[in-house]
């Protein structure tokens, strides 16, 4: 796939706060992500971590680059059995009345990206999830519709 940034947009009805927390608070992306929770201090330099809370898997990692409560987030991205193929994965909220524009760009793929394809087909569904919980209560079973993918082991504390 090409080093082409992936954008996705969508209008969600909702607040920047709420959204803010669906994106950050493990509760919520457990919620939509199916049974995955973002976990992190969400201060710019500290790890995060995208679980599989159900198998005790961790999907993706990486570093926060950027954090601006409620309106950017910046974090680079890759599957711990792959580290060569990072990239970063950019939300950005902004207040319309009493809607919400989500952008996420993911981008800065390594040529020959597997997490590029991967992204592609899992980004539409996340972010359709989100905008269902976030506007109904009632999220999608994204699991059902996408399948599992890999990912590792997460060891005990």
């Amino acid at each position: 796939m090409s080093n082409t940034n992936q954008v996705y947009t969508t209008y969600i009805k909702t607040t920047p706060e709420k959204l803010w927390a669906a994106i950050t608070n493990p509760e919520f992306t457990r919620q939509y992500w199916g049974g995955h929770a973002n976990i992190s201090d969400w201060k710019k330099g500290s790890r995060w971590q995208h679980e599989d809370t159900n198998n005790n898997l961790l999907r993706i990692t990486g570093e926060v680059l950027e954090c601006t409560p409620p309106k950017r987030l910046v974090l680079s991205w890759y599957a711990p059995s792959n580290a060569a193929d990072i990239s970063t994965v950019t939300f950005e909220i902004e207040a319309i009345k009493d809607t919400v524009r989500l952008d996420v760009t993911h981008g800065g793929f390594i040529p020959e990206s597997v997490m590029a394809g991967n992204v592609s087909k899992g980004w539409p569904l996340v972010i359709a999830s989100l905008k269902s919980y976030l506007e109904t209560g009632k999220a999608i079973d994204i699991m059902s519709v996408k399948g599992s993918c890999g990912g590792t082991k997460v060891a005990a504390a």
